[in-house]
């Protein structure tokens, strides 16, 4: 019997340091190592990648539907979503987006917003290029009431100028806002686009009414390649993020310390031909793991608890922020929206029965919204019902106040028609969204019930 052995383990079992252009060879690291650090730079890497892929679509390709115009303005969509729709997967029907992305190498960018009537949920959430949600602004976080803050980069030093609420400073001189606007169906579309029109982006040199100062250098945006996230050239898409992330957050010192070992830096050029193809096969290695240990954390991720949220509370765990970026890219923080839900066939009619004193437990408002798999897009039905939660008009409840909701493909009999959310005859997943959990759900005292088939 001939045991095959890999390059890679032979090259680890002897030690074997790996040589990269610019490194001394005393410096390289083995096949072991380099496959360990490639593993742990591509679960870092890859909720920044994802993120990617959405900012260079919106603010830098130009022929993308999803274009908003550039950086530093925002694009706004008042519409309900419907099965026609197919810009985003599991698209929100509650909350239409607006979008942007700033710039703020130049200079600070100023948001304003409107004041909105009482009852209004609105929220702007802003993540960074890590995807941490560094900031908010909106009905929960800073109230109802009109006013400007101010966006800064990692490197702004300077007083707080008059008519400035607050100032927000990120990691990255690059970020982004998904801004949401609670929307009560067709007839309110009117009232949120008038929301929305009060929202204004300006540089802080517009907003102070003084002269700008000089631009920032052009940047040189890479391709987005599936591809090459998922290999080795990981590392150059990796390598153009952390010019935008200096300097290191003082608890990743080390970290970034040790991906230089594979040639990982800030703006540092990549080029896999110039690198030792037994260094590149270990990094290749090493991705495949990463990728490994995301499909295993992912398979027992089952809601949005400890998922989403700024540095500190995740303190470091970019395993599970790269989860949270597969899961559902720029979801909120717990404190500001809870995520759960279930997947089923609509052939197989099932029930969502909340007893009485056990509805979503929330500030804002609930739902329940329905997508085709693995489309994830919303299912075409005849009464038009895409989603089911506390504002839906007509529910039944219960004496007690309890709440069931009927999913499948034909509709049910009698009164339970009215709490029917329609489903495809096959597979279908539903994501629950609850706006403003109370403490019971953030706690995990509260559980959302099973989808339960029907006997």
């Amino acid at each position: 019997m001939i045991m095959r052995v890999s390059r890679r383990s032979t090259l680890a079992g002897l030690g074997v340091a790996l040589t990269l252009p610019g490194i001394a060879r005393a410096q390289a690291p083995s096949a072991a190592e380099a496959t360990a650090i490639a593993k742990e730079a591509w679960i870092y890497a890859y909720p920044m990648m994802e993120n990617y892929n959405t900012w260079h679509r919106q603010a830098v390709d130009s022929k993308s539907p999803e274009y908003v115009g550039g950086f530093n303005r925002f694009r706004h969509y008042s519409e309900p979503f419907t099965p026609a729709n197919h810009d985003v997967v599991t698209p929100n029907n509650d909350t239409p987006y607006s979008w942007a992305w700033l710039d703020l190498r130049a200079e600070p960018m100023v948001l304003t917003v409107p004041t909105v009537p009482k009852g209004r949920y609105y929220v702007c959430q802003w993540v960074d290029l890590f995807t941490y949600n560094f900031a908010y602004v909106g009905v929960r976080a800073t109230g109802a009431e009109g006013a400007s803050y101010m966006f800064v980069g990692p490197n702004w030093k300077g007083e707080t100028p008059t008519g400035i609420r607050r100032v927000f400073q990120a990691e990255t001189e690059i970020v982004g806002t998904l801004t949401r606007t609670a929307l009560d169906g067709p007839a309110d579309v009117a009232n949120v686009q008038a929301i929305q029109a009060g929202m204004k982006l300006q540089p802080l040199s517009a907003f102070l009414g003084q002269a700008a100062p000089p631009p920032a250098p052009p940047i040189s945006f890479p391709p987005p390649d599936k591809a090459k996230e998922a290999s080795h050239d990981f590392i150059g898409y990796l390598n153009f993020f952390l010019q935008f992330a200096m300097p290191p957050h003082l608890s990743e010192l080390a970290l970034r310390q040790r991906f230089e070992k594979i040639g990982i830096g800030p703006g540092k050029p990549w080029d896999a031909a110039k690198v030792d193809p037994a260094l590149l096969a270990a990094i290749d290695a090493g991705v495949k793991e990463g990728q490994k240990a995301l499909q295993d954390k992912l398979a027992v991720t089952f809601d949005s608890n400890g998922l989403f949220g700024p540095r500190d509370p995740a303190k470091n765990d970019y395993l599970a922020r790269a989860a949270a970026a597969n899961k559902g890219l720029y979801g909120n923080s717990l404190a500001e929206a809870w995520y759960g839900g279930y997947v089923g066939d609509g052939a197989k009619p099932a029930t969502v029965h909340f007893a009485a004193g056990k509805l979503p437990p929330a500030n804002f408002f609930w739902s329940m919204t329905l997508y085709t798999l693995p489309e994830r897009f919303l299912y075409a039905n005849a009464i038009e019902r895409y989603s089911i939660g506390d504002r839906t008009k007509g529910l039944k409840y219960g004496a007690d106040g309890s709440l069931t909701l009927y999913v499948s493909h034909e509709p049910p009999d009698g009164d339970a028609r009215a709490n029917w959310l329609p489903a495809p005859a096959g597979k279908y997943s539903v994501v629950a969204r609850i706006y403003g959990p109370k403490p019971d759900l953030m706690s995990g005292m509260w559980k959302l019930p099973p989808l339960q088939p029907q006997t």
